[in-house]
């Protein structure tokens, strides 16, 4: 295990073996110093050891292979009617996302970056194949049917890269995952990249890496912000209001549903309250989905709703606030979730929504992360009061027993007033003076 605290990191990409023309790509767009989970792989990847890391996300793991890959890249001849090198993820966001990242990276040394993904029709996926692709970013269900249709062959992929392994697994993609990399050539170097190694992880690593030099690393203090941490107990009926309220006072922000017609029912009934809200699942359209995140990360929208597959690949760097409306399944779904906020050195907040029923298994797991095991009624006025970023009016939290919010659809509930106003200040607050924007 490497642990690289920023006094230990080496002073650019050069020193870690990056060739001139991707550290000077990386220089234009004002990226000069590794972050820690680069700067411990990458030496190990350009030997071509197979590696195994583990950061959290946000951590900076697709630069990590990335350059890996295209350094690698130029280093020997290839055949671009077939990929050399294949990267495998579990959702189209994520592989839109890395495709962005790449691709300019790729153009340095000549090469290209292509994604597919389901979702979309074949048409532009098979042009990029047919114009030749050096880098393939897939999702394994698109890139099995393209593989069976004789579109894609992996014969010659000698570096396999599989991002969010832990998510893979938990989407029940690792035997695709087992078939596509048994595809590509035998003496292949395997990276694998991962929040979390250990059960169905642990076996993938067993299984498909060659000695593997494990790195697990912590961002560093410099790219982390503070996050606070609430856990409020809160009954069924409440909870929509007191989401709109939290959003209101902290926001934008993602809130997490379990299902995707309960993230559905959510962000209209936030839309209700005055908030500008958008939902992101399996459900949307690929159009759809990336309208709703652009809106979002153009700051359009005040909060976005998503279950936790389409979450993946949604990188934000300023998110105030998280909150779990629907509580996550497991630790590795709350550490996913709550890695949404205080990215980037900006602090952040994440409020779990607690029922009577979740009371044990919310403690044993704040147990388990490290966690104040307190859980508290709701505080929304704390939430304004928290660095910067909204001071607005915030409505009273209903006390129990007053109006169930099944009746929402009908009627708003008080406290809707309240988070209009608030909305309504933010928009005045961004205006500024008659009107003109700051």
């Amino acid at each position: 295990m490497s642990t690289y605290p920023i006094s230990g990191m080496p002073a650019g990409f050069g020193d870690l073996g990056v060739p001139r023309a991707l550290t000077a790509a990386l220089g234009r767009k004002g990226i000069s110093a590794p972050f820690p989970i680069q700067a411990a792989t990458l030496p190990d990847s350009l030997a071509g050891r197979d590696v195994c890391g583990k950061a959290p996300t946000g951590g900076g793991k697709t630069l990590a292979f990335g350059l890996a890959v295209l350094s690698r890249l130029g280093t020997g001849k290839r055949d671009r009617r077939h990929p050399w090198a294949l990267v495998l993820v579990p959702t189209r966001e994520l592989a839109a996302q890395i495709e962005a990242e790449v691709a300019p990276l790729a153009a340095a040394m000549a090469a290209r970056a292509a994604s597919v993904y389901g979702g979309v029709g074949y048409g532009k996926q098979l042009a990029a194949l047919r114009k030749g692709v050096d880098v393939l970013i897939a999702c394994p269900g698109r890139l099995a049917d393209l593989v069976e249709r004789g579109w894609a062959d992996l014969s010659l992929v000698e570096v396999v890269v599989v991002d969010e392994a832990d998510r893979m697994a938990d989407m029940g993609f690792l035997p695709a995952v087992r078939r596509l990399i048994d595809m590509t050539k035998p003496a292949r170097q395997t990276l694998l990249f991962s929040a979390t190694l250990d059960g169905p992880v642990e076996r993938l690593v067993r299984d498909y890496q060659h000695d593997p030099v494990r790195h697990e690393v912590e961002p560093a203090r410099a790219h982390r912000g503070d996050v606070q941490h609430h856990f409020w107990r809160v009954e069924a009926q409440d909870r929509v209001e007191v989401t709109a309220q939290a959003v209101a006072a902290r926001g934008p922000a993602m809130v997490f549903c379990r299902t995707k017609r309960g993230a559905d029912r959510l962000s209209d009934r936030l839309a209700r309250s005055g908030l500008q809200a958008e939902a992101i699942h399996g459900d949307r359209s690929q159009s759809q989905r990336e309208r709703a995140l652009a809106a979002f990360r153009a700051g359009r929208l005040d909060v976005l709703v998503a279950t936790d597959v389409a979450s993946r690949g949604i990188h934000v760097e300023a998110v105030p606030l998280v909150v779990h409306f629907d509580p996550p399944a497991d630790l590795t779904d709350y550490v996913h979730r709550a890695g949404r906020t205080g990215r980037a050195g900006a602090d952040g907040t994440v409020v779990s929504l607690v029922g009577p029923e979740h009371l044990a298994k919310t403690r044993l797991m704040q147990q388990k992360l490290g966690l104040s095991r307190g859980i508290s009624s709701p505080d929304v006025p704390s939430l304004a009061s928290i660095g910067p970023a909204r001071r607005l009016p915030v409505a009273q939290v209903r006390p129990e027993g007053t109006a169930p919010m099944a009746a929402y659809r009908a009627k708003p509930p008080r406290g809707a007033l309240h988070v209009r106003r608030a909305v309504q200040a933010r928009s005045s607050a961004r205006r500024g003076p008659r009107g003109a924007r700051r």
